[in-house]
């Protein structure tokens, strides 16, 4: 990769990234006595580390809280290891993809809810990877939305295009 090419995706530097995810979260795993196999990937421009196998709920946690608290420290692991930030996404038991299909359903009914009535419509608070899905799924149905609040209550509002 060039200097002057910063646009590219160092695929390498992202496979490190999650390689060293990998070994934390595996260290982690052999503290609590979790049984989890640890998949990795790169999407995009982030290295993707998922935990699958048996009882994993209790490091998912109520709405995603102690997933979202262990990816933090994921994050400040390869961090301090790598000196660079890091968008590493962790997903615990497939809990990101259910949400994900979950959240993408609910941006499509509130849209259309929204078109049929002509008014915005506020949704409850999420998180800001719940929210982006929202937002996507909302502009894939011809509307605009905005973020709203502040942290942790930032929501999302649905208005019509």
């Amino acid at each position: 990769m060039s200097q002057t090419d910063t646009t590219e995706v160092d695929v390498q530097a992202l496979e490190q990234e999650g390689e060293i995810a990998a070994d934390y979260i595996e260290g982690l795993l052999d503290i609590g006595d979790y049984d989890g196999d640890i998949d990795m990937d790169v999407e995009g421009e982030r290295a993707i580390v998922a935990v699958v196998g048996g009882a994993l709920d209790e490091l998912v946690g109520k709405r995603g809280e102690v997933l979202e608290a262990i990816q933090e420290l994921t994050r400040l692991a390869v961090h301090r290891q790598t000196g660079n930030r890091t968008r590493l996404m962790l997903d615990i038991g497939g809990y990101r993809e259910r949400r994900r299909a979950e959240l993408t359903k609910l941006g499509t009914d509130v849209a259309n809810e929204v078109k049929q009535s002509g008014e915005p419509k506020p949704l409850a608070p999420m998180t800001p990877f719940e929210r982006k899905i929202v937002h996507d799924a909302v502009a894939a149905a011809g509307l605009r939305s905005e973020s709203e609040g502040e942290e942790p209550d930032r929501y999302v509002v649905v208005a019509p295009a």
